[in-house]
């Protein structure tokens, strides 16, 4: 089946993302009118220390309306890779560099309405390394065991997808 965008609108432009009105035309000759979430391409990270414990975050979701735990993460700017945005989320995040960092995998977050496309990346050999972090962001550093985080995970104690997307691709590298 293909798909053939006859005109695009720009709804609203925000701070973090766009919303467009797409015109779209099926192969059967209808016409559908689809929303889409213009949002930059972002990273997320699987710190791992030498003593085997996972660092997340602990930061306000407004939309979700509380405290969520999640693996540090962040939008990709202009001009940087993939792995640079990375390290540079980890220090701005949890005041950490990774010595090595592994690309585990990449996914869409929300393809329904969604352009957001996500690298996971696994950070070891962390050493201090801070940077100031974003303003708006309120966020407490929680180190958690390996295991005790893959058992939050399949026990639904872990509620943000990013973290547990990045769980399942890190688990097999992780366990052997």
């Amino acid at each position: 089946m293909s798909f053939e965008v006859i005109e695009s609108k720009k709804m609203f432009g925000g701070r973090v993302f766009d919303v467009r009105r797409d015109k779209v035309r099926k192969n059967d000759g209808g016409v559908m009118e689809l929303d889409v979430v213009d949002h930059c391409n972002s990273v997320t990270i699987l710190p791992l220390d030498e003593e085997g414990n996972v660092w997340f975050i602990s930061q306000y979701r407004h939309p979700a309306g509380d405290f969520l735990l999640e693996l540090p993460a962040g939008v990709i700017e202009a001009g940087e890779t993939p792995g640079e945005c990375a390290n540079r989320e980890i220090q701005e995040e949890i005041g950490m560099k990774a010595g090595r960092l592994e690309e585990l995998g990449s996914f869409y977050l929300v393809p329904g309405y969604s352009t957001e496309f996500m690298y996971v990346f696994l950070a070891r050999e962390l050493s201090p390394s801070p940077l100031e972090g974003d303003e708006d962001e309120v966020i407490v550093v929680k180190k958690i065991a390996l295991d005790q985080a893959f058992q939050m995970a399949e026990s639904g104690l872990i509620k943000d997808v990013k973290s547990l997307g990045s769980l399942l691709l890190a688990r097999p590298v992780l366990t052997g």
